[in-house]
């Protein structure tokens, strides 16, 4: 196998990440050489603006993917959340590796949960879909943006600029931060992002050495599940941005997916689940059921405002 390059965005988490998927990809080949090569995206460097209204797909892969497309790098690890629904021609997503855990959670600056959270306390989300899910359950709390790195949210609430603030369990969990955590988030509560808690592996759809090479860490379990939720993503013509969510489970032969489409102030919203055996087919047809009871227009507003 020749050495490898892989792309990665420069946080902290993003290199923790990448590194994790090197040293699986080392199990499958001893001896393998890999080298990282750290990408800026549009969405790292614009951290002034809130990510729904930056605008635009792929805010955190495009420049890493054209890397890919130009063979600057070999292969690419994504935080499959940040993954539009469809991916430029000639990219492929080579291997999902087995999910970390796919909840949102709660960090207070008084180890408070989401239920006990003071009338008008401030969260930090930079998320539209949390936003609304926030105050679909506590429409007494106010939401106030925030950006940066896991470990720059966390010490601007450290700080007093918010009260709780709401992240994806995995990151924390893979920097091994999991004591900073309140509460764990009932997906009941607050539905989770589109492959939220896995990671993507893409590569060149050509580059079939390094296609059986990533096979081996492949966890078709979670690759069921996520394509489950894309399908659903891709029929909105979705990004990570929308208040939209989607989170399936594998039961035997069936996947059981429950898709979510909300108001950012979480006024209304639209929830609905469905099972079946082939994971393309329940995504688009949950989509396409939720836009019969109004979800189309729910995202055009969200658009709008």
């Amino acid at each position: 196998m020749r050495s490898l390059i892989v792309g990665t965005r420069k946080s902290q988490l993003a290199m923790t990440q990448t590194s994790w998927v090197v040293d699986r990809l080392k199990e499958v080949k001893p001896g393998l050489e890999v080298r990282m090569e750290k990408i800026v995206t549009k969405g790292d460097r614009i951290l002034n603006v809130t990510l729904s209204k930056v605008g635009g797909k792929g805010l955190f892969v495009k420049e890493i993917e054209q890397a890919l497309l130009d063979g600057r790098i070999d292969f690419a690890v994504h935080s499959m959340k940040d993954l539009p629904g469809e991916m430029p021609e000639g990219l492929v997503i080579g291997a999902i590796p087995r999910r970390e855990n796919p909840r949102d959670v709660l960090l207070s600056r008084d180890g408070k949960m989401l239920a006990e959270l003071p009338p008008g306390s401030v969260v930090g989300t930079s998320s539209l879909r949390r936003q609304a899910q926030i105050l679909a359950s506590r429409p007494d709390l106010r939401v106030e943006p925030v950006r940066g790195n896991l470990d720059t949210r966390i010490r601007k609430m450290r700080e007093g600029q918010f009260d709780a603030i709401v992240l994806a369990a995995a990151g924390l969990y893979r920097m091994d931060w999991q004591s900073e955590i309140c509460e764990e988030l009932p997906i009941n509560v607050m539905l989770p992002a589109v492959g939220q808690g896995a990671l993507a592996i893409q590569c060149r759809e050509d580059d079939h050495e390094l296609l059986s090479l990533l096979a081996g860490i492949n966890h078709e379990q979670t690759a069921r599940a996520v394509r489950a939720e894309r399908a659903f993503l891709v029929a909105f013509e979705g990004s990570c941005h929308m208040p939209l969510a989607a989170y399936a489970e594998v039961d035997g032969e069936e996947v059981h997916l429950t898709g979510l489409v909300a108001q950012p102030d979480g006024k209304e919203v639209i929830k609905k689940s469905m099972r079946g055996k082939d994971e393309w087919a329940v995504g688009k047809q949950l989509a396409k059921e939720m836009r019969e009871l109004g979800a189309g227009q729910l995202l055009a507003l969200s658009e709008r405002s």
